[in-house]
């Protein structure tokens, strides 16, 4: 697959990732409270469906994990808001077993290639201990936002998602310019600022809840 071709999927998953948070924040903003509408999650599988191949396309182990998990975080909160349950059978089973799938054609004659998933020929294994890091600290994010959604039934983005999402925003905007990345950096750092934004919406939200 030729470079410009692999970042064209890497760019466009990072723009809906950042059309995301760019609506839920507009909604936030108009709403005058921290809100979490349904396109959220929408255009969250979407984007992790594309930047999964681009970290299969890169070898980088890093971005592969860190979509592992919240790929099916953003199924489940799809369900929770009922809106999975609307989708065509068939597009709901090739969504949930995508990943399955990347990882068994990654089999070389029936063997996982961890030597390749694994390589720090082109990745200092320091870098690339930092890029895991930053990936499970920004992947417990939404475990955290999961947790909570199932304990009200309801599918929220508490304050704690914010503050854990400023955190990991800012491991991977480390790893990203230290592995030279286009991709996570731009991505990242147009987030972070809404991370912000909304930490402080919650907090003038809390406080006026409080006041009542």
């Amino acid at each position: 697959m030729s470079d410009w071709l692999i970042y064209t999927i890497g760019f466009l998953a990072q723009l809906l990732f950042s059309g995301r948070l760019i609506l839920q924040w507009l909604l936030s903003e108009k709403n005058k409270r921290v809100i979490t509408p349904s396109i959220f999650w929408k255009l969250s599988l979407l984007a992790s469906f594309l930047l999964f191949a681009y970290g299969y396309a890169r070898n980088d182990f890093a971005i592969m994990l860190g979509q592992t998990l919240t790929y099916y975080i953003y199924i489940r909160n799809l369900q929770l808001q009922g809106e999975w349950q609307k989708s065509p059978k068939w597009i709901q089973l090739f969504l949930f077993v995508f990943p399955i799938f990347v990882v068994i054609y990654s089999y070389n004659n029936g063997q996982y290639d961890l030597e390749q998933l694994f390589s720090t020929a082109n990745i200092p294994t320091w870098l690339l201990i930092l890029g895991i890091i930053s990936q499970v600290v920004f992947t417990l994010r939404f475990v955290y936002q999961w947790l909570y959604s199932e304990k009200t039934k309801t599918s929220q983005l508490p304050l704690g998602f914010w503050r854990m999402s400023v955190l990991g925003a800012s491991l991977i905007l480390t790893y990203a310019i230290l592995r030279k990345d286009p991709v996570l950096f731009v991505g990242h750092i147009a987030g972070l600022i809404i991370y912000v934004r909304n930490i402080f919406i919650w907090k003038k939200q809390m406080n006026e809840s409080a006041t009542e």
